[in-house]
Order: C-alpha cells, then structure tokens, then sequence
C-alpha cells in the first residue's frame, strides 16, 4: 500500500480513494468487532473493574451501545494517586532519553492503529471523518513534537555564566525537574489529543500520572489508558480512573498528594481547580483551558469568499463544539451584505447528516442536554434576532435516532445577549454590522474569554493593527482552512490569554514541556 495523505485540521477535503476506502472498512471493524465491551480501570499497573459500570450509546445512533464502563469511586481515586506517589521517585531517575524514546514508540503506534481510532471517536462523538481522523494524526504528532523537544533541550538541563569567567571550580546549572504526581483531566470534544498528549508530556518530564477521561467518552478514553496500560511502564507511573466528576473528578481536585494538573473544560470548573491550586500549604501548578467566545473581524478589504470559508469552517466544524471555535463575526458595512450573502449560502451547502459517511461536513451534537440546548438557544435568537438559517434539530430517517441539528446563523442581537456573551459550545454563530475596525475590535475583546481569533483584510497595516490589539493567544489572518481553529503542534501553539488559559504558553509550542516542571538552580564550586 502507497503511503496514504495526511489528515490535519486544514485538510479542505480528502478526494483520496485509497484512504476513504480503507476508513470504510476500519469503520465496518470497529462496528463490527470493537463493540458491548466491558472497559475497566488502570491502577498500579493492573487492569481494576467496578460493582457499578456506566453504558455509553453512539450520540449519532443513540441506539448503537458502544461498551460498558466501570465507575470509579473516591477510593479508587486515592489508590490510584497513592500508587503514582509511589512510582515516582524512580521514575523521575529514568533517563529522559529513554522515556523520549517511549513516547516516540507510542507515537508509531498511534499512527499504525490510526483508522480504527478514527472510526471509534466517530462512533463516540458524533465527528466527521476528517475531523476524527485529524485528532488521531494530531495526537501522534504532538508525541513527536514533545519527544523532539525534550531532545532539542537536552533534557532541559542548561549550564549557565559565572560570577568569574576565570574560576575554573565555579559551575551553575538551570536544571528542570518534574513535580511528581500530574493529573490530566480531559473533555469530550478532543478525547484523545486532549488527554494523551498531556499526558506523555507529563511522562516525558518525569511526572507520574493519574488520568480521568470525560464520561461522554469512555471508550476512546480506554484506549488512550490502553496505550500507556500496554508500553512496560513500572506500576503506578500511569493510571487511569473513569467515574463520575462529583467523586472521582473531586478526589482529584482535592487530594493534596496532587502535585499540578493538566484541565481543559469549563470555565466554572477550571476556574475552582485553580483557587484549588493555590489554596492549600503552598501553591501548585495547573495548567487550565476553559474555552473561549472566539470573534472573527472582516474589514472592507477582505476577499469575501476566502473570509466566508473560513467562517463557516472554524464556526461548524465539529458542530460548533470546539473552544476554539468561531461564534462571533464583526463585518465592516461596506462588505457586510455580500459576505452575509456569501457565508448563508455556503453554510446552507453544509452537509449534515450521519458522521461515518464520507459527504457529511457537520455529524452530530454530543448527548440529548446539547441537543436541548440547541433548542433553548434556537428559541432565544428567534425570540430576540433575525435567524438568517438554521435553527432547528433534524429528525428525518436515520437522523431521528441521534442528536443532529442545523448549523446557524443569527444577526441583531445585542451584544449583552446570552448567545453573544456565553460560550455555547453549539453551531450557532452571531453576525453583526459595524462601522469601524475600532468598533469591531472593542467588541471582539469585551469578553472573558481570549482564546483564539481570526481577521480577514488585506491591508498589511490593518492586519499588523489587529495583532497588536486582539486580546487572544492563538491568531490567524486570512485563513480560510479556519478562521479560528486548527492549531497544529510545532505550527501554531494552541492557547489563551484572559479567562480562556492559566499558564500564559500554548500546548504544542515552544514552553509546553517546561510546564510540567520546575526549575531547581544548581552552583557546584570545585
């Protein structure tokens, strides 16, 4: 078999015969052989079951039973913990080659299995093909990107100057160290990139791991656990819980034998993780993503369709279920008719329907409480706006048997609203006239949140104007794969300013490995 294409979040699309045809077929494995499993927890280097064991159904086919799960308890939560505290003093001293050189093996591994891993996050989430395929491709490259740069950096350890540059006793070294027990707390959306990624990079700096996976998505969560259970680490260097938020979830925001933590969700959640953090004896890190309300400005120099595309592309992709997603356009008037004009019809031209076929663009929405939001939220912007298309769940043949709706457009909502200032992680999209880029830039900032944006113009003075005033940590300009979305590791570090992010460093750029350490000064005279 010839070498296939590579599948990222700026794929346009994937006329690859080959490729469709194989993912067809992974599909029709996993559907056929992967599923009514019993999935189990990793504690201490074995596999631990439950009394109590949760089911997770397809959101596409709320008929089709993907497994069964144990749920944990607090007390698994703390032998897991124990365990990881345990593990750590030895691994810490393994040499960080040989842990580069683990992460690099699961990366190989990621890559081989990468159509059946696809087709069960279709299965799971409700993703398209691309957008399933492209977490898996994302995954193993940010394996590669944190094993390069752990080698890059030698193992982030680094002789600094002398006090005499003539002392040939005087040595001093800035030397990075692990923390010791890292928990890695990930969502549904990205279950795999979101969750192993962290992880090996708390692996690779000398942490030990506890990780919990949404409860939305257990199954691709087990296999992340799967590939760390399976790659000969000594007991207790990872660990895996699934379980409830309240207890499990809870125990790990609790436990002081954590010592820093890696969580991307809401911003209530992630913001009482941090006050968590820093209430207890002394202060311990946490690394936090909580979402983001990502505006996108078109000025009257931008090429209509380029901004269009990549509008509609940041903005349903996913069905609106990234935090990175666009959820609010500012247009200057004089294009604001031909790009609305423009960005109607090429959403209207979406493809919605069952995620594992190769046409469809938007699958479904997560679980029947997003669906109903849809609804509420539907409800609003024809209550308060003028809905330009969308606005309704589709029920007809085997779309009855999900959660799918349609992707949406809004326009003359106030600027207080609900829809415009929270984040509702749905494909619904604010449209408004401005009159100045001033105008537009105030109003794309006048949130909490600071996780990505995009611009479309074609004056490089504006755009120059745009990246010294836009309050957010990932920009893009003239993108049309994504006006705000589709960060990939080593091209554009992924993260937020404001109340999007806690560390002020993006996840697959330069600093995302010194995260999970801290720095220890070392002077040697003689």
């Amino acid at each position: 078999m010839t070498q296939r294409m590579k599948i990222t979040y700026a794929t346009m699309s994937a006329d690859n015969e080959e490729l469709q045809s194989a993912f067809d077929r992974a599909i029709d494995r996993v559907i056929s052989t992967w599923l009514g499993v019993d999935l189990p927890m990793f504690i201490d280097g074995r596999r631990v079951s439950s009394d109590h064991v949760g089911q997770k159904f397809s959101p596409m086919d709320t008929t089709l039973h993907l497994c069964n799960f144990a749920h944990g308890t607090a007390e698994d939560a703390r032998r897991a913990i124990a365990a990881a505290k345990r593990a750590f003093p030895e691994w810490r001293r393994v040499p960080w080659q040989e842990r580069v050189a683990l992460i690099r093996k699961l990366a190989e591994r990621i890559s081989e299995n990468s159509l059946e891993l696809a087709a069960l996050m279709i299965l799971e989430v409700g993703k398209s093909r691309l957008e399933a395929l492209g977490e898996v491709e994302e995954t193993a490259d940010l394996f590669r990107y944190y094993a390069n740069s752990m080698e890059k950096n030698h193992g982030f350890i680094h002789e600094l100057g002398k006090l005499n540059p003539d002392d040939p006793h005087e040595r001093n070294f800035s030397v990075l160290r692990p923390y010791g027990v890292w928990a890695v707390i990930s969502p549904f959306n990205f279950p795999m990139a979101l969750s192993a990624a962290p992880i090996a990079a708390a692996l690779l700096t000398g942490n030990t791991v506890v990780f919990k996976g949404s409860s939305e998505t257990p199954y691709t969560s087990w296999k992340v656990a799967e590939l760390f259970a399976e790659a000969g680490l000594p007991p207790g260097v990872f660990n895996a819980l699934s379980g409830p938020g309240g207890t499990v979830g809870q125990e790990l925001q609790d436990n002081p034998d954590i010592c820093g933590w890696t969580f991307t969700g809401s911003y209530q959640v992630g913001m009482q993780l941090y006050r968590k953090a820093a209430s207890g004896v002394y202060p311990r890190f946490a690394i936090i993503e909580m979402g983001g309300k990502n505006p996108v400005i078109v000025s009257n120099t931008a090429d209509v369709t380029k901004a269009a595309t990549g509008v509609v592309r940041a903005a349903f992709g996913l069905s609106g279920q990234k935090c990175s997603a666009c959820s609010r356009v500012y247009v200057q008037k004089g294009i604001y008719d031909a790009f609305k004009t423009k960005l109607v019809e090429m959403t209207r031209a979406l493809k919605v329907g069952v995620p594992t076929h190769r046409d469809v663009f938007m699958g479904s929405v997560i679980n029947r409480a997003a669906y109903e939001n849809y609804q509420r939220y539907g409800a609003l912007a024809r209550r308060d706006g003028t809905v330009l298309v969308g606005g309704r769940v589709l029920t007809e043949g085997p779309l009855a048997r999900g959660y799918y709706v349609e992707p949406t457009i809004v326009e003359g909502l106030p600027e207080d609203h609900e829809l415009v200032k929270t984040e509702l992680f749905l494909p619904i999209l604010h449209l408004a006239r401005v009159e100045t880029l001033h105008e537009a830039m105030d109003k794309a900032n006048d949130t909490i949140y600071g996780l990505t944006a995009g611009f479309f113009g074609e004056d490089p003075a504006e755009i120059e104007w745009f990246f010294e005033n836009i309050e957010a940590g990932t920009t893009y300009v003239n993108r049309a794969a994504g006006a705000t979305t589709g960060a990939w590791p080593g091209v554009q570090a992924f993260g937020g300013w404001k109340g999007s992010g806690s560390s002020g460093k993006g996840i697959g750029g330069l600093y995302t490995l010194a995260l999970y350490m801290h720095e220890q000064s070392r002077t040697i005279m003689g």
